[in-house]
């Protein structure tokens, strides 16, 4: 009988457990901290131009092309490059997995941040010296060398992909990945340095779009009408709801040690919906899910930047590139999820 069989794990959770118990050994005396564990890790897979700001190096790339490029790149190696739109996001998620090692110091369910990157691996040096430079942590890396890195994100376990190359985004969502193309603000803003906010819009972003295809189809009286008929029915699930249930399982560890007023981690529901037409059916669906939300905001058709601006999330999710146009106007870091049928309507460029 094979010893998968005797012990009932699978195969690659031995190879896993073995390079585990191989490199625990290694860093036996080592002071930083141990590694999450991939299987249990909410990982969080970002692109190395969504991690820093790289405007400067794309344009050498697309003007000069890849040598002049990479050349560069090894000659400013030990120049640390700029915060891109995601780093105030991976910063917050790296000071959560702080506050759970002082709760569960052995705890290997923590935030995992890989750099996925089509970069080549010359590259390698200048992203490694800038992640240390800003104490990231981030220790995975996966370089493809110009090849596009999708194919490598279920390997990696991936919970949330962060890009700036919208394609490589809908690839991904494809896949069945959650995933978003983040935008830099127009303004910077101070965001909070002791609790990782997230915000999501409803439609098309945790829930499907089913609603959504009706108001665009029959229009606001029918979808009111729909809701009211089918509001004890839960909405199917949309491509970010597995991202709220990860960071769920992150707020209970902490609720479990009566950290619920301290918790590092704040959700949020931000939703074009009416509270008395339509929102019911998405808290009770959110209910039917075992989630939790630490707010909602029902704006019934409002610009939601304002609010955003109130609220500094350090990311924003929604469907709609007017409503992620109207939160980068007012400083929010926002991320368009190319999801249902409201793509139809929006043609979606490369964020900036």
């Amino acid at each position: 009988m094979s010893d998968d069989k005797r012990d009932g794990s699978k195969p690659e959770e031995q190879d896993w457990a073995a390079a585990k118990a191989f490199y625990d050994s290694l860093g036996a005396t080592s002071k930083k901290p141990k590694l999450p564990k991939p299987q249990t890790a909410i990982t969080i897979a970002v692109s190395s131009r969504t991690l820093f700001d790289m405007n400067e190096e794309k344009d050498i790339y697309e003007n000069e092309g890849v040598e002049q490029y990479v050349k560069y790149q090894e000659e400013h190696e030990n120049t640390p490059l700029a915060p891109g739109a995601a780093f105030p996001f991976v910063k917050a998620v790296m000071n959560v997995n702080v506050r759970l090692r002082e709760l569960y110091p052995e705890s290997e369910e923590l935030f995992d941040v890989v750099l996925m990157t089509n970069n080549h691996a010359q590259v390698g040096v200048r992203l490694i010296n800038s992640i240390n430079h800003y104490d990231l942590g981030i220790e995975r890396f996966c370089m493809t060398g110009g090849k596009s890195p999708i194919g490598y994100l279920k390997a990696y376990l991936t919970n949330l992909y962060l890009s700036q190359d919208s394609v490589k985004v809908r690839e991904a969502i494809e896949e069945g990945i959650a995933a978003a193309t983040m935008f830099t603000p127009k303004k910077e803003v101070v965001l909070s340095d002791i609790q990782l906010r997230v915000a999501f819009d409803g439609d098309a972003v945790l829930f499907s779009d089913e609603s959504e295809i009706i108001v665009k189809e029959k229009g606001l009286d029918s979808f009111f009408e729909h809701e009211k008929e089918f509001e004890n029915k839960p909405l199917a699930q949309g491509p970010l709801k597995c991202f709220l249930e990860a960071l769920g399982k992150i707020q209970r560890k902490f609720y479990e040690k009566n950290e619920r007023l301290d918790c590092p981690v704040r959700t949020y529901l931000v939703t074009a919906r009416s509270a008395a037409s339509s929102g019911a059916r998405a808290l009770k669906t959110l209910r039917s899910w075992g989630l939790e939300i630490d707010e909602a905001l029902f704006l019934a058709g409002a610009p939601k930047g304002p609010l955003l601006e109130k609220i500094r999330p350090h990311i924003f999710f929604d469907d709609q590139m007017f409503h992620i146009e109207g939160a980068q106007q007012l400083g929010t870091i926002a991320a368009h999820v190319p999801y249902g049928v409201g793509q139809r309507h929006h043609v979606k460029k490369d964020a900036k």
